[in-house]
């Protein structure tokens, strides 16, 4: 699905990845952690295509093409999807409006709009979304949860086949934190060949979404890559209990 080599990235001429390494197959759930400021979330602006980080070296790819040779949009197109921690407000764009637009480009030919309404009135029962909320501006005067929740909506319409999930776990309440994490779990299991990257700081969403993998980031790169008790064992002991001087143990 996913392949990352050697991966070096600086931003304002500060390198940030440094040798970088991920593989990451179909139907595979990755976790990535690590303390602010080590390339977390660097990494997922680079997989979606943010010019105001630079390529210093190394390969990407997905599906067995050269992610870096496309442009954002056709990265989305791909198949790549990324809810971000902090989702941006956007006047004057209406939100349901923007949610058709955005399946209609992903599909050769407009979609029903009797199906699509269907299906966006049942998501958004099952995320406990207001109604209203689809026919107001992008995200203005939503709160955190509901931006959250909104990001999820658009990964449930979009059906990307890689998801990224950075820290959207991030300022949200624990009964938020349970409808976003197991809407985003059945999407998982209706689709199996879909990958999953979730970045976190804490184990509370892997309470709901168990990863194959869990992997530690530091000093630009993996240091430590595990099963799913090795978030938990992060909570317990922090994460200055592992150095660069640990042996990765290879997904």
């Amino acid at each position: 699905m996913l392949k990352i080599s050697n991966l070096s990235v600086s931003v304002e001429d500060k390198q940030i990845l440094k040798d970088f390494d991920l593989n990451i197959k179909p139907g595979e759930i990755h976790a990535i952690m690590g303390p602010n400021g080590v390339g977390k979330s660097t990494l997922s602006r680079v997989l979606m295509g943010d010019n105001h980080y630079k390529i210093d070296s190394g390969e990407i790819t997905f599906l067995d093409e050269d992610l870096t040779k496309l442009k954002v949009d056709e990265r989305a197109k791909k198949g790549i999807f990324i809810a971000y921690q902090h989702p941006r407000e956007i006047e004057g764009v209406n939100n349901i409006d923007f949610l058709k637009a955005a399946v209609d480009s992903k599909n050769d030919e407009p979609l029903n709009l009797f199906k699509f309404a269907t299906e966006v009135e049942n998501l958004t029962k099952e995320l406990k979304l207001k109604d209203g909320m689809l026919y107001r501006n992008i995200n203005q005067g939503f709160s955190g949860g509901e931006k959250k929740k909104n990001e999820i909506l658009q990964m449930r319409l979009l059906k990307p086949k890689l998801v990224i999930l950075d820290e959207i776990d991030s300022g949200l309440d624990v009964d938020s934190l349970k409808i976003v994490a197991l809407s985003t779990l059945d999407y998982i299991k209706e689709n199996k060949d879909t990958s999953l990257i979730i970045i976190t700081h804490y184990p509370r969403i892997l309470e709901y979404i168990k990863p194959d993998y869990v992997h530690i980031i530091k000093d630009g790169k993996i240091i430590k890559t595990s099963d799913a008790s090795l978030a938990f064992e992060i909570e317990k002991e922090g994460f200055s209990k592992f150095s660069t001087n640990d042996i990765k143990e290879k997904s």
